[in-house]
């Protein structure tokens, strides 16, 4: 079985009592709900690469980020008819939406590239949803008084 490793930063948005997620439309996490966020290209910061995965995922912008944990996972899912192991680390922010942030205004339509959308949730309606590992572990983890 091929094995690969794939780095990524991730953010949790909390607005009104509310989390914001993204409807994965490929990969390992396919059909599931996740923090916005994804790869860093090469040679990019990780604060530059959320800023700007947030921005194409979800059209929120000027944001603040505050460095939360970082994470891994190891997962087995079938790539192009054949199997592949793969681990999968997470460089985790809280986010948090400033006075120039129109939370109201996100993408709900997919992107085109890995989103199918994203959408706000209370906490819940996120009990009903099929989480990646680091969405279940931030929102379930994250300190309530956020709001």
């Amino acid at each position: 079985m091929d094995q690969y490793t794939h780095m990524g930063v991730y953010g949790l948005v909390t607005w009104e009592q509310k989390v914001l997620l993204v409807h994965k439309a490929r990969g390992a996490y396919m059909g599931k709900w996740d923090l916005p966020g994804g790869r860093l290209e090469f040679g990019e910061q990780p604060e530059f690469a959320l800023h700007r995965e947030i921005e194409e995922e979800t059209g929120l912008s000027d944001l603040q980020l505050v460095i939360h944990s970082a994470e891994s996972n190891v997962l087995e899912w079938m790539y192009e008819g054949k199997p592949e192991e793969l681990h999968h680390i997470g460089i985790l922010y809280d986010v948090y939406l400033t006075s120039e942030s129109r939370p109201s205004e996100i993408k709900r339509e997919p992107d085109g590239e890995d989103s199918l959308g994203a959408q706000w949730f209370t906490l819940e309606e996120v009990g009903a949803l099929s989480l990646t590992p680091f969405a279940e572990s931030m929102i379930k983890n994250f300190d309530r008084n956020l709001f």
